[in-house]
């Protein structure tokens, strides 16, 4: 039985003078708490008991005073949600979970709720109030589940990797009470709330900045400003006591060399809005900077007021610890803009790392050139470059911005980001002279005047080691407990608070200045789940008035949950995780026909809306390689491919290029790239660089991808290069009569002019017959691939030709073409 001791389990701010304390179950006596800073302590001005409907807030549910349960769901948080036309219900180990979809006593209303359009469910409290505390989530009618607010309150555990609410008989909305100050608090002190109970005092709760604290913004611009007469210098830091930046003009002084300068708070319509301001009459452009912050001491600060800061808006840095590099945005220039970046669904991507393209390029580069973008702009400019013998059209760099190396030599992936708008010094050949500025700007360049867009991997989910933004303000940029405990759902020790409205404007801010001062064509969000759909929303929004045809890819999942059914609605494509297991399984016989079919034809309605939204790969540079997750050989070690592996990855890229949508490889998959069957290698430069000796050793699998690619991307190749979803008759399949095999009828109506495709896939190792229709059957179809090659005048198509009882031979595919 729960005896509650009524301590305080929470106390936050809801405005400078008003808050919210949170008691660990309802109370129905006098509260008298008492508010300390320092030595300071003082009584509130008012308290009186909260709303029960505020308590909704961060759990979900309340107990009306009717005694009913009502559940609660905010349509502002699940934005991608047509509330009109789909139904929602509450799922729990009370209902059977998935059970109660489709019963009307479990459904959702809409209704209103302090003020606020909600959705609502109110039932009998009695049952489900139980001693347990019964788990729930939210679920649409079409089985997406409802993920949390990195805000809620009630979330546990089910011991099964899955994270359900749980309802607490003990906390209805009855355990919360406002309160108001009598002056305003300030953010840069500590504060906290004792709970005077029967003359003892409880322990100390630390009082949280609430929600209006992150929504604290201002439109300034930020970083270093360097202009004709003065430079500028601004910080945004709201709980900061002091900002101090130092400026030299030589790097290797001692730092008591370096000129300091306080900054002061800078009003905005006459209040302050956290940002910093000094202005020193002298352009400084080319010194070097960093900050130093102070502030208040306590779990939720990490303020270190003698730790050298790196502007998060530094435009060039020296290396992960810094310092910051001032450049006049005139000297930065603009990136190339007499580049098209292609329509989406014409794209075929390559992810790439940088060193790993060039660490063992067969081209005259130095050593000191193989390490960052002035070697790799020499490769991708030379005629015999892999790339452009593949026939990509769009380049996917891992990422650039400044990460976590310790000396330029050292191998990184690079998804320790410690500033996003700063070229990594690590590719960068000068870096105190900020030389990858321009390296990275001629880089871009080179690869757009082969005709490949360049697509940045961006990793905002989290802040690299050292994490700058944690000495700028740790409770504003990143999610915490209420413990100050960094959240880490991204596995990377610490997750950013992207919701909070200066966190965002920094990742907008940084796309923007990527897109104007190096021409980029997109981003790929690393782990956005983190982010969340209404944050990639707006950055959608902000991205797109800039350049409309902007490339959005996300990695729609972290280690909390998926989002790639919430961007539905949305502009941004998905990689297509589904899609890349489902792969793996498939070439080994495991994978049923008409889920075959689904992927092919785009992963419609359920994953993507529209055909491009999904990116559908089966290797990128996380875990194993393509040919080590599939092989015969034991370990995972895929270096000497078996026959039957080169047969499946075969299959794999015929299947992968006539899917509707974005297909994306990894570099070095067309030639049988191994990692020798090492599951993680981010700091293993020497497995991941391209060992292009194998293009020699595996030629036909090479030609093979090649000749996918250049197939897609031809006239011919158009009815996989779908921007709308065709209508039903659009598709027709014939399934095999064993389960796995596929034929794959394409314009099968004719909606899209007199051209048809039809292409077959057997993953068994036996031989296959696939009955189709007769008139199907008897159309002039023209032979263009098999499982080993595209035919042509010097590689004829073997005798045979399409027949009612479709032949495909073992681990086989078939490519054909007609004319209506």
């Amino acid at each position: 039985m729960f005896q509650p001791d009524h301590r305080i389990l929470r106390a936050w701010l809801t405005s400078a003078t008003s808050g919210v304390i949170e008691l660990d179950a309802d109370w129905h006596r006098p509260l008298l708490p008492i508010l300390q800073a320092g030595d300071k302590a003082f009584t509130l001005a008012t308290l009186e008991p909260a709303s029960p409907e505020l308590y909704a807030d961060e759990a979900a549910y309340f107990v009306d005073a009717e005694g009913r349960l009502v559940f609660v769901v905010d349509p502002l948080e699940h934005s991608w949600i047509d509330f009109e036309r789909t139904p929602v219900y509450v799922a729990g180990d009370f209902n059977g979970w998935q059970e109660a979809v489709g019963r009307p006593e479990w459904r959702l209303e809409r209704g209103e709720l302090l003020g606020r359009e909600m959705w609502l469910l109110r039932t009998d409290a009695a049952h489900l109030l139980a001693e347990k505390s019964p788990h729930f989530k939210f679920v649409t009618g079409d089985l997406l589940w409802l993920g949390f607010s990195p805000d809620a309150t009630n979330v546990v555990p089910d011991g099964k990797n899955h994270y359900n609410r749980a309802l607490h008989r003990h906390r209805t909305g009855r355990n919360l009470f406002q309160f108001t100050t009598s002056e305003p608090l300030e953010p840069s002190r500590s504060y906290t709330v004792i709970h005077l109970r029967d003359g003892q005092q409880a322990p100390k709760v630390r009082l949280r900045l609430g929600k209006y604290f992150h929504n604290l913004a201002s439109t300034l611009p930020l970083g270093a400003l360097a202009r004709r007469e003065e430079t500028i210098f601004r910080l945004f830091a709201p709980r900061a006591k002091h900002v101090r930046v130092f400026i030299t003009d030589q790097l290797d002084a001692p730092p008591d060399a370096a000129f300091g300068y306080e900054l002061d708070k800078r009003l905005e319509d006459g209040e302050w809005r956290g940002v910093w301001e000094a202005r020193l009459d002298r352009h400084l452009h080319g010194w070097f900077y960093w900050y130093t912050v102070s502030g208040p001491q306590n779990v939720f600060g990490h303020f270190s007021p003698n730790q050298k800061i790196l502007d998060p808006y530094a435009l060039a840095a020296v290396g992960r610890e810094g310092p910051g590099i001032i450049l006049d945005s005139s000297w930065v220039g603009k990136g190339d803009r007499g580049f098209r970046t292609p329509p989406w669904q014409d794209l075929v991507i390559a992810e790439a790392h940088v060193r790993d393209l060039i660490a063992h390029a067969p081209a005259p580069l130095t050593a000191d050139e193989r390490l960052g973008f002035a070697g790799l702009r020499k490769w991708v400019e030379r005629p015999d470059c892999y790339l452009k013998k593949l026939g990509v059209n769009c380049v996917e760099l891992q990422p650039v911005q400044e990460f976590d190396n310790r000396t330029r030599e050292e191998y990184h992936w690079g998804y320790m980001t410690v500033n996003w708008f700063a070229p990594a010094s690590a590719y960068s050949a000068d870096p105190a002279r900020a030389s990858g500025v321009r390296e990275l700007q001629e880089l871009v360049a080179a690869f757009h005047r082969q005709g490949m867009a360049v697509v940045l991997d961006m990793v905002y989910n989290h802040a690299g080691e050292p994490a700058h933004l944690l000495l700028v303000d740790k409770l504003y940029y990143f999610e915490l407990g209420d413990d100050g405990a960094l959240a880490n759902w991204s596995g990377c020790g610490n997750d950013l608070r992207a919701r909070s409205a200066m966190a965002k404007r920094l990742i907008i801010d940084s796309c923007l200045h990527l897109i104007e001062a190096y021409g980029v064509d997109g981003f790929r969000f690393d782990l956005a789940e983190l982010l969340g759909v209404d944050v990639l929303r707006d950055v959608e929004a902000a991205l797109k008035r800039a350049k409309p045809d902007v490339i959005l890819i996300a990695e729609p999942w972290s280690f909390r949950g998926h989002i790639a059914g919430a961007l539905r609605p949305t502009g941004w494509a998905s990689w297509n995780d589904g899609y890349r297991n489902f792969l793996r399984e498939y070439v080994h016989g495991a994978g049923a026909a008409d889920k075959l079919e689904y992927f092919l034809k785009g992963s419609p309605w359920h994953f993507a809306f529209w055909p491009a939204q999904t990116v559908n790969y089966t290797e990128s540079h996380d875990d194993r390689t393509w040919l080590d997750t599939i092989t015969e050989n034991g370990g995972n070690n895929g270096f000497r491919p078996t026959l039957a592996d080169v047969q499946r990855t075969h299959l794999m890229a015929a299947i992968l290029f006539a899917s509707v949508g974005i297909p994306m490889i990894a570099a070095g998959q067309d030639f049988l790239r191994s990692k020798h069957g090492v599951n993680n290698t981010y700091l293993r430069g020497d497995l991941n660089a391209l060992d292009y000796r194998r293009l020699r050793k595996f030629p036909a699998t090479h030609a093979y991808f090649a000749g996918w690619i250049a197939f897609r991307r031809s006239a011919a190749g158009r009815l996989l290069r779908l921007w709308s979803r065709p209508g039903e008759g659009f598709f027709k399949a014939f399934p095999g009569k064993e389960q796995a095999a596929l034929a794959l009828l394409y314009n099968a109506d004719g909606s899209e002019g007199p051209q048809r495709l039809l292409l077959a896939v057997n993953p068994l190792p036996d031989d296959v017959t696939i009955p189709l229709d007769a008139e199907v059957a008897g159309w002039n179809w023209q032979p263009v691939a098999d499982h080993e090659q595209f035919y042509d005048a010097q590689r004829p198509a073997p005798a045979g030709t399409v027949e009612a009882e479709l032949f495909v031979p073992a681990l086989g595919c078939g490519l054909w073409l007609a004319e209506r």
